[in-house]
Formats: C-alpha cells, structure tokens, sequence
C-alpha cells in the first residue's frame, strides 16, 4: 500500500471511528444503570428519550426552564428556555468517545490496511468502546451488546473469508470464541465475585476476533488484557483507592487485551 493511500484510508477510518463515537453517548447513559435494573428510558428530569444513538442532550430539557417540572412548564417559559438554549445534558460529553473510537478506527486501519477484514474491525469498534464506557460506569455488561458482539462478529468474518486477499481463518475464529469463552467459563466458576458471567459472554466475541489471526494473537490478547487489568488495580491499592479484595470491571481490559492483540496480529499478518 503506498503512502498516500495508507494515510487516506487512516484519516478515512479515524473520520468514521469519529462520527460513531459522536453517538454513543445517548446509548451510555441508557445502558449503565445498575445491575437487575430497567434500562435507562427517560433523562434525569424525567423526559422519554428518544432512540438510542446521539448526544446525550434532552431536547425537552432545552424547552424547560430550570426549576420548572416536566409537563408544567408554561409557553412563554418554554419559549424563554428555548431562546437560551436552557436545559443540562444528561450523562457525559462526547469528547472521550469521539476521540478513543476515532483513535481506535484509526490504529486499526494502520494495522490492517486495505484487506478486507478492517470492515469488521471498524464495524465492532465503537461496540467494543461503548462496552468498555458501560462497564468501567456501573461494572455491568449487557447482553444486547455481548451477545450481538460475538454473532455478528463471526457473522462479518464468515462473509469477509469468502473475499480475496483477507489475512485470517474463519475456523479459528470460531474455535477462539469457543476456547476463550470457555476459559473465561472456569474462571466465573472458581471465583464468580471476581469474574461476571458478562465478561464470559464478552469474551466470545474477543475470542472470534483475535481466532482471526490465529493462536498465537488468542494468547497474546488474553495476556494482555490480565495485564491490564493487573496494572489497573496495582495502581489503585498502590493509590489506596481500593482494597485487595476491591472488585474492579474487568471487561474494559478484556476489550483492551483484545485491541492490541488485533493490532499486533493484523500487523504480522
């Protein structure tokens, strides 16, 4: 690939890591609640959301004057609020997740360049982002987002080892998401307070994407992201921010071991 074209394709996958990070938001505040808890449906001032994907901005709370209930709100208020721009955002902004997805997309079209398996890697970035955000908030990964992960992962890499120049093996794929799964499956056994059975379903999907490119990238994914993981908490007992026994979410440096892993595996390919 020459340099012209390897740049335009980064600058074309961190424009479009970008613009997905610019929606996850809305979906961040909706799914980081609590676990046995409904999915978020309404902002903290009680309005319906609408849709899943967006800022997390309340159009209804631009409407309405501070200090005024929702549905109460008269016209001339409402009228004064929206001329102002009234009215909090709900959850938090969108610089982080446009700029780690749009570094994400970015660093994995400089891995993998023009074959066709970078499709799939763009596709399940911001998923894996938006787990990862989810997560590190209320230590919780759900299943609308594990599961579809890990099929439409397979999914897409079934179809992508049907196209001409990819650098992976579908059969591998499929038996790292059966071998991590499985493994992450004893851990929960033995010690289900510091493994969640959502990092089992979690690591299915890692598991398919790192299977890719082989064993040698399923191992070296799963040591990095233990390694990070080991790293986060050293730092916080050494910061006395938590204890030994202190539970920590592990899914984000699963998502993390995943991505270098892929990155190192794309590379070699």
């Amino acid at each position: 690939m020459t340099g012209g074209l390897e740049y335009a394709l980064i600058a074309v996958a961190a424009l479009w890591g970008a613009a997905a990070g610019a929606l996850l938001p809305r979906a961040a505040h909706r799914f980081a609640v609590p676990a046995g808890e409904e999915w978020r449906s309404a902002c903290p001032r009680g309005h319906p959301l609408a849709g899943w994907l967006g800022p997390a901005r309340c159009r209804a709370c631009r409407e309405t004057p501070y200090g005024t209930d929702a549905g109460t709100a008269s016209g001339a208020g409402a009228g004064a609020a929206r001329s102002t721009g009234a009215g909090p955002a709900y959850g938090t902004g969108a610089a982080v997740p446009v700029t780690v997805t749009g570094l994400v997309c970015a660093a994995l079209a400089a891995a993998t360049g023009t074959r066709p398996e970078l499709a799939v890697w763009l596709l399940l970035a911001p998923a894996g982002v938006l787990l990862a955000t989810v997560d590190f908030r209320v230590q919780r990964l759900p299943d609308p987002l594990t599961l579809p992960f890990a099929a439409t992962a397979l999914a897409l890499l079934g179809l992508t080892a049907l196209v001409p120049e990819h650098a992976g093996e579908w059969t591998t794929a499929l038996l790292g998401a059966l071998a991590l799964g499985a493994g992450y499956f004893v851990l929960f056994l033995i010690n289900p307070a510091g493994m969640g059975f959502g990092d089992v379903k979690l690591a299915l999907g890692a598991g398919a994407v790192l299977g890719w490119y082989g064993w040698p990238t399923v191992l070296l994914g799963t040591l990095a992201g233990f390694l990070c993981g080991a790293l986060y908490g050293g730092a916080l007992v050494v910061a006395r921010k938590a204890g030994r026994k202190t539970s920590i979410p592990f899914g984000p440096f699963l998502i993390s071991g995943a991505f270098v892993g892929l990155l190192i595996g794309a590379y070699t390919a």
